[in-house]
């Protein structure tokens, strides 16, 4: 059987289990789908039959409104994979640079192509956190940088000097930098934090968003150019019409991300502090999610249990002690941290 190298696998677990589990694993909104985005998605069933419209025209005007962009610095996919696979055969970089730990989907999408991935591994004596040193891992060399904000599994967040410091650096080696900010809209200053006020002066600058990471991915680029071939690099009808009609719909849902955020805002220290309770090492990271040191038996005892944390032994960076944990309503992160007990007694 293929080993999945992500969170979220709740069919692998119940076809293991019988049973669904309390998943912490992924890291999506704890208020699951908003009633209009479902309604929308409802009301669309009708053109379900049609194909979609692959150039995504309503999606990326009302897009652009909200992102406060030109429509045509819009490329829409289906999730932030299908844009870095896009970019990469796109744009063929021989030599490009990731941290470590950051996403696997980085890595994975260059080494298709037969780039050459060198790693900036971040330490745990920093907790993680990327510093200015990763200025001088950029040469003239690098074709290509991903910065991921906040860092997946870290939950670090490099500063906007540092991110500009590290776009001018790319610009003069001739690097594209790719930041991926799709767990940004989760903080509530995510839009302060944001690259996007470096797209107007920088063609070598692509941010990919998620609207809260439950409907669908953008692509965010100045250079016109590029994003047209990022669309020829893939199939052309990406985005379903149904997942276009929900994301239209959950632009509209400015209270439901209010609340999402709150939500992450009090919860997230809370569960923080619940995990060093038990003796954990915990990253104070600014992410919906976690990262915390456990004993390595704690991902299979807690299955049994009937709840799932990431495991983050295959990131390069990590050893297998290392766990993230979505942050999650009161109730279920309290219901972790009790289960978390049971174990670890």
């Amino acid at each position: 059987m293929q080993t999945l190298i992500h969170g979220g696998d709740w069919a692998g677990y119940r076809a293991r289990f019988g049973r669904d589990p309390l998943d912490f694993s992924a890291n999506v909104s704890p208020l699951g789908l908003p009633e209009g985005v479902a309604k929308a998605i409802t009301a669309s069933l009708s053109t379900a039959d049609r194909y979609p419209d692959p150039l995504c025209r309503a999606l990326r005007a009302k897009l652009a409104v909200a992102e406060g962009v030109p429509a045509e610095w819009l490329l829409c996919g289906n999730g932030a994979a299908d844009l870095i696979f896009r970019l990469v055969l796109a744009e063929k970089p021989r030599t490009a640079l990731v941290t470590a730990p950051t996403f696997a989907e980085y890595a994975t999408a260059l080494e298709s192509i037969g780039c050459t991935v060198e790693r900036h591994f971040l330490t745990e004596e920093n907790d993680f956190a990327v510093t200015d040193a990763i200025l001088d891992a950029v040469h003239p060399g690098t074709d290509m940088v991903f910065l991921c904000q906040p860092n997946n599994p870290t939950g670090q967040l490099a500063g906007p000097a540092l991110v500009e410091a590290l776009l001018r650096r790319c610009e003069a080696c001739g690097a594209v930098l790719v930041v991926d900010e799709c767990f940004l809209d989760f903080l509530p200053d995510g839009d302060a934090l944001s690259a996007k006020r470096l797209l107007k002066t920088s063609k070598n600058l692509i941010i990919l968003k998620a609207f809260t990471k439950l409907y669908g991915m953008a692509g965010l680029c100045a250079n016109e150019e590029r994003l047209a071939r990022m669309q020829a690099a893939g199939q052309p009808w990406a985005v379903s019409s149904l997942a276009q009609a929900a994301g239209i719909a959950a632009l509209d849902e400015t209270d439901y991300v209010a609340r999402v955020r709150a939500l992450i805002e009090t919860q997230r220290p809370l569960l923080a502090d619940g995990l060093r309770a038990l003796g954990l090492r915990v990253i104070e990271g600014r992410a919906n999610y976690l990262l915390f040191r456990a004993p390595e038996a704690l991902g299979d005892a807690l299955k049994q249990k009937g709840a799932v944390v990431r495991s983050c032994g295959n990131y390069p960076g990590l050893d297998a002690s290392w766990y993230r944990t979505a942050v999650r309503t009161e109730a279920e992160n309290q219901q972790l941290l009790a289960l978390m007990r049971e174990v670890l007694a």
